[in-house]
């Protein structure tokens, strides 16, 4: 069988995405394949593992947005100044500051009166001009006007610039998730090859082992069926000597009855034959018996 699905295969076979054309196909695989089906079961176990997983707020990374040559930051690490907001009210600040330093060194003199600026340098106006200056200045009511004109003005700005930074914010978070989501895919691409090159070497490992046992089983099988062959040979050469001892010795005690009942019976035959003889010479008449 020639078809090896990829990667898009095993995601979708692992969620029920594939046809049934090609769920067939990789069935097929999976059963002739027993380390795609070990490798099946582990994404199985893996994808329910991270279902069981309760979902949690995901905190936002620091994000710095300004010059990208500038030095990076340490992770988890977010300097209170680089917020854009505390740019704004430092640079307002800085600006105000500044003014209010080279209006004192160049002596510099603002008077506001009947809806006229007038903006003078050098040495400070007569004493009548600021008495007709407080005088004829502004009301109550119109400086609170002003400052209600001001706020609002600053209020604008403050939101148009805090909506700006949340459109970067958002992009920059998308353009994070995006980078990330496909160093995950990366990883766990890797970690499947891993997996799989483990496994095969395990295998193979396995494979080694398993005939290296069976060479020695039969190496120590050959061994002792000959040492047991030798001692069999040994014991029956043994028993064969035993049995020649004990087949001489009966011929031997058999030879020596046997001569003894000769001898015995040449015994009784001499005494026999001398009985017949001593009875043939003195035969016995009515005389001697009387």
């Amino acid at each position: 069988m020639n078809y090896r699905p990829d990667e898009k295969d095993w995601m979708g076979y692992l969620y029920g995405e594939l046809d049934e054309h090609e769920k067939q196909k990789f069935d097929q695989y999976l059963l002739s394949n027993p380390e795609a089906r070990l490798e099946i079961e582990r994404l199985e176990n893996l994808r329910k593992a991270l279902k069981a997983v309760e979902d949690k707020e995901v905190i936002a990374p620091p994000i710095v947005i300004g010059d990208s040559n500038s030095a990076p930051l340490s992770t988890g690490v977010t300097r209170f100044m680089d917020a854009p907001y505390i740019r704004t009210i430092a640079s307002i600040a800085a600006s105000l500051a500044i003014v209010i330093l080279v209006g004192k060194l160049t002596g510099t003199h603002l008077r506001v009166s009947q809806q006229e600026i007038s903006l003078s340098f050098g040495a400070a106006p007569e004493q009548v001009e600021k008495n007709q200056i407080n005088t004829a200045g502004l009301t109550q009511a119109d400086v609170q006007q002003m400052i209600n004109a001001s706020l609002e003005k600053n209020n604008i700005a403050f939101e148009a610039s805090l909506e700006e930074t949340s459109e970067k914010l958002d992009a920059s978070i998308r353009k994070n998730l995006a980078l990330n989501s496909g160093n995950i895919d990366k990883l766990v691409k890797e970690a499947a090859s891993a997996s799989q090159q483990q496994i095969t070497q395990y295998v193979q490992t396995m494979r080694t082992e398993n005939m290296q046992q069976v060479k020695d089983y039969f190496q120590l099988t050959s061994t002792e069926q000959k040492q047991y062959i030798e001692n069999l040979l040994v014991d029956f050469a043994k028993y064969l000597q035993q049995q020649r001892n004990d087949d001489l010795q009966l011929v031997q005690t058999r030879m020596n009855s046997l001569e003894q009942n000769t001898n015995l019976f040449r015994q009784e035959t001499e005494q026999i034959l001398s009985s017949i003889i001593t009875t043939v010479g003195n035969p016995v008449t009515e005389e001697t018996k009387n």
